[in-house]
């Protein structure tokens, strides 16, 4: 069921804003709590070191009081050993960047064994994350407590956000955000096989982006993921709210391509590309590839099907901005990647009535219940709602053309 899980993630983003609503849980119970020192996280990441597990959070901008030291310190990177769940232990703070939400911290954080990548120490563990919105850095996080700077990676920017590092063969797509391009996000890319000796293989974008151009530009980069060597292909997702964007990209042309910014050289390594409409982004663009799909078996040809989900993202108020929806987006045939299958939360009717109809059939069918949306309104009843983002899932899974009767395999999968 890894396949559902991933989908079900995905789904959890339809309605950011969602709150309001009671804790509830189905097949799970806590087991642990650790309260970050009260800093805001975004990124986690758990990484197996040696017999132990060290959780890697990235936070949004903010500060507060580090007990282990008792000094104030920036939002940044906690260091948590959570190999027993039950009882996690801090164990360091990397301070991030001054600010708040948004414009401080380090959000972002990947970690690679120097053993699994082709220049590293192979008795060190590494740490990549963003610092706020400025740079990128590596760490040496071998002993977890007492994290040590390898390297700056770049500096200087204007913008950060979700990165990508291959372990094996050490390549970094980073967030960045150039002075001369125009956009606040886009990609560079980095050799980052030996993290103390960063070397910059290119910078990357859509068409519009670079310097020079002109006419409106493409909306920013949201994150990259990659499926490496083997794949060689890069995923890219931009406009987490608006105009969003799934470019489908080779990765060894995106490589080995003549590397100067211009149209002509962007544009070479790309396979495919889905624009979304004006109203709706792409904040992620998870491929979740070789699906058997009973419902084709005896066609002929395209029982075995490759998807990407694109997830959208509130970024204010569900209330005062179109609804982010899940694309299921085919891209069998990647020159041509087309949605079969767009989810969406509901409405407060549609939730009511689904309710009621349940009840009327002795409620031999479970049902979502509704979850208020965020509302700046203050008037009685005037919040609207939507059904839990699960609901996304059943939506998927009701449609013909893809119906899961048992797990596919995955070749690829994101953190």
């Amino acid at each position: 069921m890894k396949h559902l899980a991933m989908l079900a993630a995905a789904a959890a983003l339809c309605g950011s804003a969602q709150a309001q609503h009671g804790s509830s849980a189905s097949n799970m119970a806590l087991l642990g709590h650790n309260d970050l020192q009260a800093r805001s996280a975004y990124q986690p990441l758990v990484h197996a070191q040696g017999s132990r597990w060290i959780a890697y959070v990235g936070h949004h901008g903010g500060a507060a009081v580090n007990p282990l030291n008792g000094q104030r310190e920036d939002n940044g990177t906690s260091v948590v050993d959570v190999t027993d769940p039950r009882k996690p232990r801090y164990l360091a703070h990397i301070p991030g960047e001054p600010g708040q939400g948004e414009s401080g911290g380090a959000q972002m954080v990947r970690v690679c064994n120097g053993r699994d990548l082709p220049k590293g120490d192979p008795a060190k563990v590494y740490l990549l994350r963003s610092y706020g919105n400025s740079a990128h850095e590596v760490w040496d996080v071998t002993v977890p407590g007492k994290p040590e700077r390898v390297s700056v990676v770049v500096d200087k920017l204007k913008g950060t956000h979700k990165n990508w590092w291959e372990c094996d063969s050490g390549t970094a797509y980073l967030v960045s955000g150039l002075p001369d391009w125009r956009t606040r996000r886009m990609t560079q890319v980095f050799d980052l096989s030996d993290p103390a000796k960063p070397v910059l293989v290119r910078n990357f974008g859509l068409v519009g982006q670079e310097p020079g151009s002109s006419g409106p530009a493409p909306t920013e980069l949201h994150g990259p993921i990659s499926t490496g060597p083997k794949g060689n292909r890069v995923y890219f997702a931009y406009g987490t709210n608006k105009a969003g964007v799934l470019q489908i990209v080779d990765r060894q042309k995106l490589l080995a391509g003549p590397h100067e910014p211009t149209a002509a050289n962007l544009l070479a390594p790309q396979v495919g590309r889905l624009d979304l409409p004006a109203f709706n982004g792409a904040h992620t663009a998870l491929p979740v590839l070789g699906m058997e799909l009973p419902e084709f078996a005896k066609d002929k040809g395209g029982a075995r099907r490759d998807f990407v989900v694109v997830v959208n993202e509130q970024i204010l108020n569900e209330c005062l901005e179109p609804r982010q929806m899940v694309f299921m987006v085919d891209i069998t045939d990647e020159k041509v990647p087309f949605s079969v299958a767009p989810s969406t939360c509901r409405s407060r009717a549609a939730a009511s009535a689904r309710a009621a109809a349940a009840s009327a059939r002795t409620r031999r069918t479970r049902t979502s219940r509704p979850c208020t949306r965020a509302s700046t309104s203050s008037s009685p009843g005037s919040t609207p709602a939507c059904a839990r983002s699960t609901s996304a899932i059943r939506t998927i899974r009701a449609r013909p053309a893809i119906t899961f009767r048992r797990p596919p395999r995955i070749r690829t999968s994101a953190a």
